[in-house]
């Protein structure tokens, strides 16, 4: 049984390490490289859980939790320009935000499973993707939850600029929230053509 759920363990953790070296990278002024690759693991999840059920889809993320778990601890000694690159802050958030979004997804899908089959996946992860992006950049960067970490304000977050560069003036972490939520809300529409495709392929009895 474990050797069934591991490509889907592999495929979340090599989701979780790319992601993590990814957020290092800036893309524009709102986006990082791991905006990209983070969207991905819900649909690894999906396809767990539609082909193998809402328990080794429970086990895949978990995985991944420990995965990213180890790569925050790993963050916290490397020191980047203005300190380390995971913060405690970040560290709970990206924790708190993988682990309760992906757990929402299973239970989303599972409830929904018996529709049309694009229903469950657009929908678990619509919802998932909205979660993790509240709750990673609310706890990582939100002034109202500076006690978290007091000895370490992000600062630069709180910059008020034009949302996007085009709206009202809002905290910059707002801005990078909503580019990252943007980015999620694509990438689950075009991941129904992949999460069909591979559906399909698992599913096929083996001769």
């Amino acid at each position: 049984m474990t050797r069934t759920y591991l490509p889907g363990i592999l495929a979340m953790a090599a989701i979780v390490v790319a992601s993590n070296i990814g957020v290092q990278i800036l893309l524009g002024d709102w986006l990082t490289w791991g905006a990209f690759t983070y969207p991905v693991a819900f649909l690894v999840t999906d396809v767990m859980n539609r082909v193998y059920g809402p328990a080794a889809a429970r086990r895949v993320v978990w995985a991944g939790f420990a995965v990213g778990v180890v790569c925050s601890l790993i963050g916290t000694q490397i020191m980047g320009e203005f300190g380390p690159l995971v913060t405690l802050r970040i560290a709970i958030a990206s924790g708190a935000a993988f682990l309760t979004a992906q757990l929402i997804d299973v239970a989303i899908f599972n409830r929904l499973r018996g529709g049309a089959w694009w229903r469950a996946p657009l929908a678990s992860t619509l919802i998932g993707s909205t979660l993790d992006t509240v709750i990673f950049f609310t706890v990582s960067f939100s002034a109202a939850l500076v006690f978290l970490e007091p000895s370490n304000p992000p600062a630069w977050a709180w910059d008020m600029l034009p949302v996007l560069g085009m709206g009202p003036d809002a905290p910059l972490w707002v801005s990078l929230a909503i580019a990252d939520w943007c980015v999620k809300l694509g990438l689950a529409l075009l991941a129904l053509v992949p999460f069909r495709i591979i559906v399909r392929k698992l599913s096929q009895p083996v001769a």
